[in-house]
Parts: C-alpha cells; sequence; structure tokens
C-alpha cells in the first residue's frame, strides 16, 4: 500500500508457476534416477558375462592343467577281508565318473601335493541339466588310493582290476561346469599294432593310463555372448603302466 491508498504491483510468483516449476524438478529427477539405474543394470549384467567368461575359461584351463598333471600310481587293493592286500593300477575311467592322481591341486595349483580327483556328472538343481563336480583327496601313496577299491575283477589277459566305490558329493566337492545338456568322458586306446586305428572307450579297461581323455560338455541354454563349454580333448603324457617297472630305460 502506498500513502495515498493506492495499491503498488509488486514482481512474485504465482502459486501455479510454483507447482510447475516442483513437477518439472520431479520429472528430471525421475528421468535421471532410471537413467542411472539403467546404467546400473547394464553395468551389472556387464559384470555378471565377464565373471561367467572368467569361470567358464578358467574350468577350462583347470581340466588341461589336472590331466597334464595325470601321474600313474599304484593302489593297495584288497579283494577280500581274508585276503592280502594286492597292488594294481589305480585309474578309473567310466563315460560318468573319472578318477587319477594329478600333481595339479584347485586350492594349491601345482606346487601343492599330489591329489586323488573325482570327477562326478548329477543331476542340477531343480532337474536344470546336469552338472559337473569334482572331489579332492590328499594322496599319501597306495593305501590312500586303495581306499578307493571296492575289489578285484580279472579283465580278458587275467591281469587284475579295481572295482570302485562310487563318488560321493559332498559340501566340500566343487562345482566345476553348471547347467549342462550333457557331460560324458571317453578315452582314446591306440594299439601297439600301428596299422590298427585309434579306438575312443566310453569304459577304460586297462591298466595303463590312456593316450588321451575326452570331455564332451554343451551348455544347457546356448547363449553366443558368452563363453560357453565345449567338448575338450586332453592328451595324457605319461600313458606308462604303473605295474611294470622294466622299460628298458
Amino acid at each position: 500500500m502506498t500513502r495515498r491508498g493506492g495499491v503498488k504491483a509488486e514482481a512474485g510468483v504465482t502459486l501455479i508457476e510454483l507447482l510447475i516449476a516442483v513437477t518439472l524438478v520431479a520429472m528430471l529427477s525421475t528421468g535421471m534416477l532410471f537413467a542411472v539405474r539403467a546404467g546400473m543394470m547394464t553395468m551389472e549384467k556387464s559384470d555378471s558375462r565377464l565373471m561367467a567368461n572368467r569361470r567358464a575359461a578358467s574350468v577350462m584351463r583347470i581340466l588341461e592343467a589336472q590331466v597334464d598333471g595325470i601321474m600313474p600310481v599304484k593302489a593297495q587293493c584288497t579283494p577280500a577281508a581274508d585276503n592280502p592286500a594286492q597292488m594294481v593300477s589305480f585309474f578309473q575311467g567310466d563315460p560318468q565318473a573319472l578318477r587319477f592322481v594329478s600333481n595339479y591341486s584347485l586350492q594349491e595349483g601345482i606346487r601343492g601335493m599330489p591329489m586323488i580327483l573325482e570327477f562326478h556328472v548329477i543331476g542340477g538343481e531343480n532337474d536344470t541339466g546336469v552338472r559337473l563336480v569334482v572331489n579332492e583327496h590328499i594322496y599319501t601313496g597306495p593305501r590312500a588310493t586303495g581306499s578307493f577299491c571296492a575289489g578285484l575283477v580279472q579283465d580278458r589277459e587275467g591281469v587284475p582290476m579295481p572295482q570302485f566305490l562310487p563318488i560321493q558329493t559332498s559340501p566340500g566337492s566343487f562345482v566345476l561346469a553348471d547347467k549342462l545338456a550333457y557331460c560324458r568322458f571317453s578315452y582314446r586306446f591306440v594299439p601297439a599294432d600301428p596299422k590298427l586305428p585309434a579306438l575312443w572307450l566310453v569304459h577304460w579297461p586297462k591298466p595303463l593310463l590312456p593316450n588321451a581323455i575326452r570331455i564332451e560338455m554343451a551348455p544347457l541354454v546356448a547363449d553366443s555372448a558368452r563363453v560357453q563349454p565345449v567338448t575338450l580333448t586332453l592328451p595324457v603324457h605319461v600313458t606308462k603302466d604303473p605295474m611294470k617297472t622294466d622299460y628298458g630305460y
């Protein structure tokens, strides 16, 4: 109010203008929040894909190192309680189970103690395909490997071969690969006669080690954006018979 009783106009902001400004700020903040959230989700998916790719690649390297470190060892197997223990070659090769001794450990790498490795194919959670698991046991000699022996049988040539106990999974089992459509093992046999072709066997019946091990794997759901489990053909560099001592060198 002026001294003469008139009304003087003053600059200011009306309520409608204030509401419009608050609405615009709220919309801008919401848009920024959704943009940040989308960016975080994209980064999380990229990190998850990167970790999955690294894990798949590391699993392949682990399998290569474990097979590369195979050791031809003996097992002190006791066929019956009233019979003395008998030395046999320690290697189990079946389509869904694989046992051998390796100088490569998951926990300590190549610098650790030799380990008895047990590979086993089991069902996945909620019937989602199958998974490949591995157990590690410290190798201390023929008695340690003999504890996995359930008895003895003779092959066609009369050579005693061990019968192995079933592989058991436990909380200490390590899952190498999960959500697989299938996983199976086969073993390469090279005959002494060079004219005969090499054979891939699903059951290994020999006391000597196979020439190579094939691990066939395929993902349950194919995803071209990720590194997928593939079939590995791993050579075995030491294939001598541990029961034979005279090799002529």
